[in-house]
């Protein structure tokens, strides 16, 4: 199995940017797609975006796109979650998941390996 570890979190205004980072370890990372979800207090645990295998291939929530981007360095074991033009309600905790999947899973139940989480906290 894959483990992963979130980082990059933190405290901004809205309008600012931040990057959350993703390690991976254990198990070949470049033969998973890879997520981010979301869970903000109340709500439940949402897809934010997901990458395919090598990079080809990605999907955004219509509430992130053209605001966030995925990526990922398969040298480096690495992904990442460039956020731009955060909102107040993209406050959440955050987390990377993993699935030795062909295309790019959107449910929580299609990811067998989770991080464990990083906050992100946007104010107004």
């Amino acid at each position: 199995q894959v483990q992963l570890v979130e980082s990059g979190g933190g405290l901004v205004q809205a309008g600012d940017s931040l990057r959350l980072s993703c390690a991976a370890s254990g198990r070949t990372f470049s033969s998973y797609a890879m997520g981010w979800f979301r869970q903000a207090p109340g709500k439940e645990r949402e897809f934010v975006a997901g990458i395919n295998w090598n990079g080809g291939n990605t999907y955004y929530a219509d509430s992130v796109t053209g605001r966030f981007t995925i990526s990922r360095d398969n040298g480096r074991d690495t992904l990442y979650l460039q956020m731009d033009s955060l909102k107040p309600e993209d406050t959440a905790v955050y987390t990377c998941a993993g699935a030795e999947s062909p295309f790019i899973p959107r449910r929580t139940t299609m990811y067998p390996y989770w991080g464990q989480g990083t906050q992100v906290t946007v104010s107004s």
